[in-house]
């Protein structure tokens, strides 16, 4: 019993991620579609995740001399001007680096649901979405 139970977690634990797949089941064999989605499941972790260049700490240093540097050129003096410059420029950095992981991480998730989808559909399947 317990290894039946161990099967059917280690069956359903992928498909739980990508529950935004509608399939018209009318005619199919329940086992054979489960089946089939967990195939196409493991398929779809064959996907590459997009690296981001950098870290967010380089990427908020970056912004940082940028921003210190505008300040000073826009007229802000001495080292106030630069302080105000960099506080506002390593912001920007932090939410650059955040909005870029969070565009990556949603184009990895839809690249995984359109494998999901494009292998159903090979296997016969009606997607509906």
């Amino acid at each position: 019993m317990k290894r039946h139970l161990l099967l059917l977690s280690v069956l359903f634990a992928p498909m739980s991620v990508f529950a935004n797949i509608i399939v018209d089941k009318t005619g199919v064999d329940e086992k054979d579609y489960v089946y089939d989605l967990h195939q196409c499941t493991e398929l779809s972790t064959q996907v590459q995740k997009q690296q981001t260049e950098g870290s967010a700490i380089g990427s908020a240093a970056k912004g940082a001399a940028i921003g210190s540097a505008g300040k000073a050129i826009a007229g802000g003096s001495g080292t106030d001007g630069a302080k105000q410059g960099a506080a506002i420029g390593l912001g920007v950095g932090v939410l650059s680096k955040g909005r870029e992981r969070r565009n990556n991480q949603a184009a990895y998730t839809n690249e995984q649901n359109m494998v999901i989808k494009n292998c159903m559909t090979n296997r016969g399947y009606v997607v509906l979405n």
